[in-house]
């Protein structure tokens, strides 16, 4: 087996130690009923919304500024916000003062009033990451944010993705595509933590 090379981080000397929640803004990415059902389903939806939720918790109680996106894909979509389908599951659903930004594209910096959401709330550099879809949104985002000067963390169990068919002929299954894009994520555009509980403590 060929070993892995170094990344890109390391290569150009980014630190790759996890933040504490408590010194980060958590940024919630479409944690919309659009991915729990569907033609837009996840593996793992319910798994990466439990500790969403329990991510969301931790960062309300220990007073952390929280920021929702929601993509909106207009009436009849899968994404129609103004539909169940397309509405914030239950579980994270903003709390009264929690900013909810609307996108219609992967970054939720792109075209949004996100970063001027983000000076208001006097956001620092750390910035956590979680939700729907680990090889798009999400990865988008904390691409979106890196290139602005921020500091992103994933959270990978609070992220999911489904199946897609290869370009190349064959079906790329969602274990494969979640561990890729985590993986791009870590090469340069922020660092990763496997849990929740990696953050709080």
């Amino acid at each position: 087996m060929t070993a892995a090379s170094s990344t890109l981080r390391n290569v150009i000397g980014l630190d790759d130690r996890l933040p504490r929640l408590t010194d980060a803004t958590l940024i919630m990415i479409d944690f919309q009923n659009t991915y729990r059902r569907g033609v837009m389903a996840v593996d793992g939806a319910e798994q990466a919304l439990a500790a969403g939720s329990r991510l969301l918790g931790a960062a309300r109680e220990s007073g952390r500024p929280v920021v929702h996106v929601v993509n909106d894909g207009g009436p009849g979509t899968p994404y129609d916000i103004r539909a169940e389908i397309g509405a914030i599951s239950d579980s994270v659903a903003p709390l009264p003062g929690e900013p909810v930004v609307i996108k219609r594209f992967p970054n939720a910096f792109h075209d949004t009033d996100l970063e001027p959401t983000l000076r208001e709330l006097g956001a620092g550099q750390e910035l956590v990451l979680a939700g729907f879809m680990t090889h798009m949104c999400v990865s988008y985002t904390a691409q979106g944010a890196f290139n602005l000067g921020y500091t992103p963390t994933v959270v990978a169990e609070a992220t999911a993705t489904r199946s897609l068919p290869s370009p190349l002929g064959d079906t790329v299954p969602a274990a494969a595509l979640q561990a890729a894009a985590l993986t791009t994520i870590a090469d340069l555009f922020g660092v990763v933590a496997a849990t929740v509980d990696d953050l709080v403590r």
